[in-house]
């Protein structure tokens, strides 16, 4: 592809990406298609000979795009919305034709150094101490495991343990799974990581955390890890930080905070409340791509002991060494990972082309449509609240009195299936306290009030055909 054609190309491919954009809203939120229909369509053999551009996006347009389940849709409300905004498109475009590799800081300086940069804009933001460092990973599932790496690591220079099967793991039970995977992945037990019990607002109950480290103790094991959340995957509980964190500190143990969601609404005054005592966490992850409005992937890891993460994972071999080590951040030090994309890019373009006042006012109009459809629920006869609405995610059901002669569990799961086939909205579930919840979330860049509305709609509208049908 020579200039004059990429140039074409690429001016095709944006008016193909911006008439998606405007035209998103006609698209089913997930396809109604069937497992094997997208591969049936794709030849079994790649091809012998070059094809034409033009007949690459047709096919991605006729087969590709009608088998995507579109996250950046204004009716996408299931799981964390995970959508992307335009000047955050475009760093990608540009971080693809640089295609640097940052793994250490000769390889690509610019890569480096912006993220260094970065990072510092992105902890003003979220109000953390200069005393954290910031590094960019992946996903939270891999910024997690680089700090349940870097708190082994922390253990064992303290203690000078030498066989890690005694550790344990202190989680809630509504902590996110990668948890649990990164506990297996490091080579402890699924009998290592230990879930304290939590209150009625699905937090940990300090209390029983003491309770738990201290049997852990006595039983001769050796607790080394805690890890809370601020804004749960299933409901956004919020754990008690401020406490954990001193608990923390009395037994010697490393404090991780998963804010990997909530965490940028820690820029909003009005939710500091969320926040206390996230400061005294040994490290911090959070997800600009679950809501910051960049494409997957970008997730950050702060830490305010670098120096142990670095001694975790710093393995130089000859070919890497530069002269510039002593002056320099390399940052493929800091991380398993010795390729490094510049994902980085999206966060610069992101703050840069909307500021911090505008990003923060993409949050609060999402935290009202949540208070909007919350509204509806708690005024409904027929539906409740299943938990705390403490940021953009509502857990609700049908009360079992308004589900017929129907088992309560199966109604709901009916409800929202029904919901989900009309291809409008697409909302998600969750199992608390053995009870089937709807989840509906209100965090996608592009979702307005009109969109809610119209799930407040669809969500009546199946309520009572379900209700004909169940008698």
């Amino acid at each position: 592809m020579n200039n004059k054609e990429f140039r074409e190309a690429a001016h095709k491919t944006a008016d193909l990406i911006a008439d998606y954009f405007e035209t998103i809203r006609t698209y089913d939120v997930v396809p109604g298609i069937e497992p094997g229909d997208i591969i049936n369509k794709i030849p079994d053999k790649f091809p012998e000979e070059g094809e034409p551009y033009s007949k690459i996006t047709e096919d991605f347009q006729n087969i590709i795009l009608n088998g995507i389940t579109h996250w950046n849709h204004p009716g996408f409300m299931a799981y964390f919305n995970s959508t992307s905004s335009g000047p955050a498109i475009l760093a990608e475009f540009f971080a693809a034709a640089v295609n640097t590799n940052a793994m250490i800081w000769k390889t690509s300086p610019a890569s480096t150094e912006l993220e260094t940069a970065m990072m510092g804009w992105f902890r003003q933001f979220v109000g953390l101490p200069d005393e954290y460092t910031g590094l960019s990973y992946d996903t939270a599932s891999v910024s997690s495991l680089h700090a349940l790496i870097a708190a082994r690591e922390y253990y064992r220079q303290k203690s000078g343990i030498k066989n890690y099967s005694g550790l344990r793991v202190f989680i809630s039970p509504h902590a996110h799974s990668s948890l649990e995977k990164n506990a297996l992945a490091i080579g402890l037990e699924r009998e290592a990581v230990i879930k304290v019990p939590c209150d009625d607002k699905f937090r940990i109950d300090p209390v029983q955390l003491k309770l738990k480290i201290g049997e852990a103790k006595k039983s001769g094991y050796e607790p080394f890890f805690v890890s809370a959340t601020i804004g749960t995957t299933s409901t956004t509980s919020v754990d008690p930080v401020g406490e954990i964190a001193q608990i923390c500190r009395d037994e010697g143990l490393w404090l991780h905070t998963d804010a990997a969601y909530a965490g940028v609404t820690s820029s909003l005054q009005e939710k500091n409340e969320f926040f206390k005592g996230w400061e005294n966490s040994d490290s911090i992850v959070l997800n600009p791509h679950k809501w910051l409005f960049v494409p997957i992937d970008l997730s950050i890891l702060f830490t305010n002991k670098p120096e142990i993460l670095k001694d975790a994972f710093s393995l130089t071999p000859e070919y890497l060494r530069t002269n510039e080590e002593s002056q320099v951040i390399n940052y493929m030090d800091y991380g398993f990972q010795l390729g490094r994309r510049f994902r980085i890019l999206k966060l610069w373009f992101l703050f840069r082309y909307y500021g911090a006042e505008k990003l923060r006012s993409f949050l609060r109009t999402h935290l009202n449509l949540a208070g909007h459809f919350k509204k509806f629920i708690e005024n409904s006869d027929e539906f409740e609240l299943k938990a705390p609405v403490n940021f953009a995610t509502v857990c609700f059901r049908v009360k079992p009195e308004f589900c017929g002669k129907s088992e309560v569990n199966e109604f709901n799961e009916q409800l929202m299936n029904e919901i989900n086939k009309t291809g409008k909205i697409f909302i998600s579930h969750t199992k608390l306290n053995d009870d089937f919840v709807i989840r509906l979330v209100s965090s996608g860049f592009r979702t307005e009030k009109q969109d809610v509305d119209l799930a407040i709609n669809l969500i009546k509208e199946k309520l009572k055909e379900l209700q004909k049908i169940h008698g």
